[in-house]
């Protein structure tokens, strides 16, 4: 009988975006543990999509700078290990009418929508294809489902 093993890490933390994830990399991901994890599975780009807050503050990380920031997560994952397996996840699409009629007065001014997304899933897409890491298109992938947006965001 075989028995198969396998620790599961779920980091994933609200608000969060690549320019965070960049700070902590070499915490959550230090290059000298003696164990490397098997698969690494990155998805940021749904909060640094967002558009800028006129305050500075919010989620919102400028296109060139989210390019970047996945690049430096790329890399430092790729050499963690030769056996590390990697998968990107690109920027998903939203439903602009559900996450318009759900602001409140503190985060009014917060922008989502397709069109940012999109360019943020496609830059991530690019990316990874110049990189050789794997992806997944999941703004494209979302909208394959007829009533896409009711189904994937209920």
């Amino acid at each position: 009988m075989l028995i198969l093993q396998a620790d599961i890490l779920l980091r994933g933390y609200y608000g969060w975006n690549s320019r965070r994830a960049v700070q902590v990399l070499d915490q959550v991901f230090p290059k000298e543990s003696p164990v490397q994890p098997s698969l690494v599975i990155v998805y940021f780009g749904g909060n640094d999509s967002m558009g800028p807050h006129s305050s500075g503050l919010g989620p919102h990380v400028p296109l060139d700078e989210y390019i970047e920031n996945m690049r430096k997560i790329a890399i430092h994952l790729k050499s963690l290990s030769d056996t590390t397996r990697i998968i990107f996840m690109s920027c998903p699409p939203v439903d602009e009418t559900r996450v318009g009629s759900g602001t409140s007065g503190i985060f009014s001014e917060l922008v989502r929508t397709n069109e940012l997304c999109q360019k943020y899933s496609d830059a991530c897409i690019k990316l990874c294809q110049e990189m050789g890491v794997d992806v997944v298109d999941l703004f494209s992938a979302f909208q394959k489902k007829d009533g896409w947006a009711k189904a994937c965001f209920t």
